[in-house]
């Protein structure tokens, strides 16, 4: 058997529906806020990954080209319907707090926006009634106080929010104003992923620092406003907790993770801090932030090739330009061509060749990048006489190229 021999069917990623066998995919990032008030929506409502949707981690520096064909905005968290699951039909904007869920008709429905994402879910079950249904005066006055927090969260606040967790992100031209227009959602600022700008000086010609300042004095500024919303009750609508809830409490923890010590000491945030502790030790939380729904490793896209590689032939790669090992104690120049592996074989691939081999590194490589390059590759059979069902693995004709390495990082079995 060759060095890239996995066997049939081998190393098929977890939580994968079986073949032939359809569920929802959510592409997600697990510390992003984001897909974390999704995935509190998700779990609320009954969805258990694995058997009523698929979750899928995304590396947000390297996004695979599933997650750009579905929602060309590149941003998490999506989700992907099945055909014949369509969205739910379009809702009356002033009854519920959100964008509608998304698209429907075609071959499939794609849901990019949190917040529509999180009003698809709880439309099924909402047993803690966090959407406040009701036909009632009381029912509407929550629903717009609801949406009006939530707006003011997804706008102000992460604008300022952003500046203040990273400053070096954003053009100078950017620093220190208000934001413009609406809410950003999900389609504005993911700034604490997406670098924009490099600058650490403002367009007044502030010292290093004080605009970063400035948007932290803003944001306390509304989150004093929140806090006195919470001296009146555990949660921001009172005594029950709503949809505002759990849509801006990720977004306050970020800000605190931003400087904790600078947050706990703040004279006016009493009941604020209060509310972020019951939500730091709620098992809601620890249950989205933990497998499966917060997966720590990245999804492995079928579109993408894969090769195992030893770190010090890696490191000499990247020295001369070029990567040419086979595999495993074998040259290019050896073999003829560079072993590599899709997806699903990458597990039994390693467990087999490269098991005792200490630290690997996992080159993530884009295929359409080798056909730019000229390095032809091949899907063939292990052996001299391979029969007609032999598996077949990707075999690339020449040279590695690094530009066409997407990814470089520690193999995890």
């Amino acid at each position: 058997m060759a060095p890239d021999q996995a066997g049939p069917g081998a190393g098929t990623p977890a939580l994968e529906p079986a073949q032939g066998l359809e569920l929802p995919v959510l592409y997600s990032f697990r510390r992003c806020p984001y897909a974390i008030r999704a995935r509190l929506a998700l779990a609320a409502a009954g969805l258990v990954p694995g058997i009523d949707l698929v979750v899928r981690e995304v590396s947000l520096a390297c996004k695979p080209p599933d997650l750009l064909l579905a929602s060309a905005k590149g941003t998490v968290p999506v989700l992907v319907l099945p055909p014949g699951a369509g969205a739910e039909p379009a809702r009356d904007p002033a009854s519920e707090p959100g964008p509608n869920p998304g698209p429907q008709g075609g071959a499939q429905a794609v849901i990019d926006e949190s917040l529509a994402l999180m009003t698809w879910a709880l439309a099924r079950h909402d047993p803690g009634d966090w959407l406040r249904r009701g036909d009632g005066p009381a029912a509407r006055a929550h629903r717009a106080e609801m949406a009006a927090l939530i707006a003011e969260n997804d706008g102000p606040f992460k604008h300022h929010l952003d500046r203040f967790k990273y400053p070096d992100r954003f053009k100078a031209s950017e620093r220190g104003g208000n934001p413009v227009g609406g809410p950003l959602g999900d389609r504005g600022s993911h700034a604490s992923h997406e670098p924009v700008g490099d600058s650490i000086h403002d367009s007044t010609g502030d010292r290093p620092g004080a605009a970063r300042l400035r948007h932290r004095a803003a944001a306390l500024g509304i989150l004093e406003r929140w806090n006195q919303r919470l001296q009146a009750g555990a949660w921001l609508l009172g005594p029950g907790v709503s949809l505002a809830d759990w849509a801006l409490l990720p977004f306050v923890r970020q800000f605190r993770r931003a400087d904790p010590a600078g947050f706990d000491a703040e004279p006016h945030l009493a009941a604020l801090g209060d509310w972020l502790g019951r939500f730091e030790a709620c098992s809601e939380l620890a249950t989205v932030l933990d497998a499966p729904w917060g997966l720590r490793q990245a999804w492995r896209s079928p579109h993408w090739l894969y090769h195992l590689a030893l770190p010090q032939e890696w490191c000499q790669a990247r020295a001369a330009g070029v990567y040419a090992r086979s595999t495993r104690g074998l040259g290019l120049e050896q073999v003829g061509f560079i072993h590599a592996s899709y997806a699903h074989q990458l597990a039994a691939t390693y467990a087999r060749f490269y098991g005792d081999a200490g630290p690997v590194v996992l080159l993530t490589i884009d295929p359409a990048r080798l056909e730019q390059a000229g390095v032809p590759v091949r899907a063939e059979a292990a052996g001299a006489n391979p029969a007609p069902d032999d598996e077949r693995f990707p075999h690339l004709y020449g040279p590695l190229p690094l530009g066409a390495v997407l990814a470089a990082t520690p193999y995890q079995p």
